[in-house]
């Protein structure tokens, strides 16, 4: 049997948790191809093998992202109180079984309850693996979780082109093999992530010299200060539904760019988030360095937005080149916020509590992707000079979560991002 390289040895020692934390990244490739296979077809599904009207699919949507928001919390409370290994293959087998129930009926209710029980755990996962990261990658977690977010990248992207050609062979069994594709990648992820050791749990954290004792919550939602930084960071996650449904709209109702320039730029942003979010991420590394990264997001946000307004002003040429620049500049705030969002989350945490906190932050998350597309349709519908004013709400709410937590982030008390020492360490 060959042994590794050194070289290969190398690259899989700088990956941050040791084994348990790249087992956990090939559950992460391995999750989002079988969700890349799904996750662009659900609609279609839902219209031509289950038969529902395009109104019946919006509604099912609507509820199912509703219901979902719950998600997050639930995910941090039961985190806190069970393995966390457990609660992660628990939720990936809840995934499994949902999808799994759709191919039962093709009754409009029954197949609204499904989606709003799957979209429960599905909004879990990424609570679940940031707080899987703070406790296994410690002080190199805004790395891991660059490292980790460039894998659902390349995930998405595999999925994507699985789901692609089996759509171009035109028939409806299609959507049938793609489903039990992605239940098929929950079971092989629950069954991998139960073979990864339970991460150290934080009891305690160590005070350093001159550091004054953090007042803790007892809960995230007595905390003000976390969750004004919540509905802060909810209007900052907003590039995503900029990006992926905002664009391809814009594109169609007004400009004269291609219609077949949509998923390019979805391409583009791909790419250069896999080559950019690890690189970037050692300027989040720290948690005043998180904060700090707030300031060029919000002119990246007015940069983009700008250059959606000035692609409408006509011609194919300018609306291209405009567009290019919409999704650089976004892509790049999506990258330095990701860094931001990861580090500030877990810092404004207490460490017994971080679970809990966690999951109240994945509201921000789970909110914006359920109210953000009626927020940027509305903003479309006012005109292009609607994108710079949502550019500057955008820097209003980015100064504001900068100076709200700038007393719970300050250099002396840089320990926050430093791993949480626990009772077994010492």
């Amino acid at each position: 049997m060959s042994r590794p390289s050194s070289w290969h040895r190398t690259a899989l020692d700088r990956i941050p948790g040791g084994r348990d934390g790249r087992r956990m990244l090939v559950v992460s490739i391995i999750d989002k191809t079988g969700t890349g296979l799904w996750a662009g077809c659900t609609a279609l599904y839902f219209t031509y093998v289950s038969g529902l009207s395009l109104a019946q699919v919006g509604l099912l949507m609507t509820v199912s992202g509703g219901v979902g928001v719950a998600g997050a919390p639930l995910a941090g409370l039961l985190a806190d109180r069970f393995p966390l290994v457990r609660v992660i293959a628990a939720t990936q087998l809840m995934r499994g079984a949902t999808l799994l129930a759709l191919l039962t009926t093709d009754h409009f209710l029954l197949l609204t309850l499904y989606s709003a029980l799957g979209a429960l755990p599905d909004r879990a996962g990424s609570v679940l693996i940031k707080l899987y990261a703070a406790r296994q990658a410690g002080a190199e977690r805004v790395r891991y979780q660059a490292i980790q977010r460039t894998t659902v990248n390349l995930g998405w992207s595999i999925g994507g082109v699985g789901a692609a050609a089996a759509l171009a062979t035109g028939s409806t069994q299609a959507y049938t093999w793609l489903l039990v594709g992605n239940v098929l990648s929950y079971l092989a992820i629950a069954a991998l992530t139960l073979r990864c050791a339970e991460p150290p749990v934080p009891s305690r954290v160590a005070a350093t010299a001159g550091d004054a004792p953090r007042p803790k919550a007892s809960s995230p939602w007595r905390d003000r200060t976390f969750l004004g930084y919540t509905a802060t960071d909810a209007a900052l996650f907003l590039d995503d539904t900029i990006l992926q449904v905002a664009i391809p709209l814009w594109i169609v109702h007004a400009t004269d760019a291609p219609v077949g320039l949509a998923p390019l730029l979805l391409v583009l942003n791909t790419v250069l988030v896999v080559l950019f979010q690890v690189p970037l991420a050692r300027f989040g590394a720290t948690t005043p360095a998180a904060r700090r990264l707030l300031v060029p997001l919000t002119g990246l946000f007015v940069v983009g937005t700008v250059a959606l307004a000035v692609s409408a002003a006509g011609g194919r040429t300018l609306a291209v080149a405009a567009l290019a620049v919409a999704v650089i500049a976004l892509t790049f705030a999506e990258i330095l916020h990701a860094t931001s969002s990861w580090e500030l989350s877990v810092a404004l945490a207490p460490a017994d509590a971080q679970g809990a906190y966690l999951g109240v932050h994945g509201l921000a998350q789970s909110t914006q992707r359920f109210a953000g597309p009626l927020l940027v349709t509305g903003v479309m519908t006012a005109g292009p000079l609607a994108w710079p004013l949502l550019g500057l709400a955008l820097v209003a709410a980015g100064a504001t979560q900068h100076r709200l937590i700038r007393d719970r982030v300050t250099p002396a008390r840089s320990s926050l991002s430093v791993a949480t020492v626990t009772v077994s360490e010492h």
